[in-house]
């Protein structure tokens, strides 16, 4: 079975833009996303013009709010400021890489938690990691809804993520041992990586290597959700070598079209939650 994330993330966002259909109706207001982009990073360009797009798609309100390569942090750090204490905006999202004179930790530790829509705020990260209510991160969060269209039922399944990041790696984790599976988390550092992966009922590859894993990697029957995406002889592929491992396992997402999809459509989830929060 391929999971199809384009699929999966268009019934998604239409379960948001009903939801928002209601609240407009009911009290005249829809969610709003602020976005802060810096420089002209291509791939930064891509991906906030599609947050743009699908926002405007499911009814919320979004802006982007653009600046130059050079700009002060003192001035990023005060219009963050400006819109956490903005009450008809309801989720704030900086656009990352950011630029070196610009401290990533001082602009996420900043951000309002409850517009967080990125789930990166401290605060967040330890009430995911303590199993409270949180903000959870945009491609984790995609990656456990598609392993449950697959399984609903995850309770007792060995889960092995590749990769070890905050941004995916870490919250994966917190969310599948929210769903009573046994995690193990591999690294590059990990001795045998290949001999943990194949014991994996669930395998999360997020390590931005081409082609990593391999059909004598994974297990019969197993699902495979591929978070890498690389380019590779002017193609993208992601961490896994789809064609060699698709036949063999239970589901698998491809690259692209896969993780990409639902982590977008994850981030209008949760600007609708902090709207609804507030």
């Amino acid at each position: 079975m391929i999971i199809d994330g384009k699929i999966e993330a268009k019934v998604l966002r239409d379960e948001i833009k009903k939801e928002i259909s209601l609240i407009k109706d009911k009290m005249n207001k829809i969610p709003s996303l602020s976005v802060i982009l810096i420089g002209n990073y291509t791939p930064s360009e891509i991906y906030v013009r599609n947050k743009i797009k699908m926002s405007k798609e499911v009814g919320i309100s979004s802006n982007v709010i653009r600046y130059p390569e050079e700009v002060s942090e003192i001035e990023i750090l005060n219009k963050i400021e400006e819109l956490n204490n903005d009450s008809n905006v309801s989720g704030i999202l900086v656009q990352l890489p950011l630029p070196k004179n610009i401290n990533k930790e001082k602009v996420i530790n900043l951000i309002s938690p409850l517009k967080d829509v990125d789930g990166f705020h401290p605060i967040n990260v330890g009430n995911l990691a303590s199993g409270y209510k949180a903000i959870t991160p945009c491609t984790p969060l995609g990656c456990l809804l598609l392993i449950k269209k697959v399984e609903e039922n995850l309770s007792g399944k060995h889960a092995v993520i590749v990769g070890r990041s905050n941004l995916n790696g870490k919250p994966m984790a917190q969310l599948l041992l929210k769903e009573n599976c046994t995690v193990t988390i591999v690294h590059s550092k990990t001795k045998n990586l290949k001999d943990e992966c194949i014991k994996a009922d669930i395998l999360i590859v997020a390590v931005g290597v081409p082609n990593l894993v391999k059909k004598d990697w994974v297990k019969n029957d197993s699902i495979v959700i591929d978070v890498g995406i690389n380019k590779l002889n002017d193609k993208l592929v992601g961490d896994v070598k789809f064609d060699d491992v698709k036949d063999k396992v239970k589901a698998i997402t491809p690259v692209p079209g896969g993780v990409g999809p639902m982590t977008i459509a994850c981030l209008l989830k949760n600007t609708l939650s902090c709207f609804k929060a507030r």
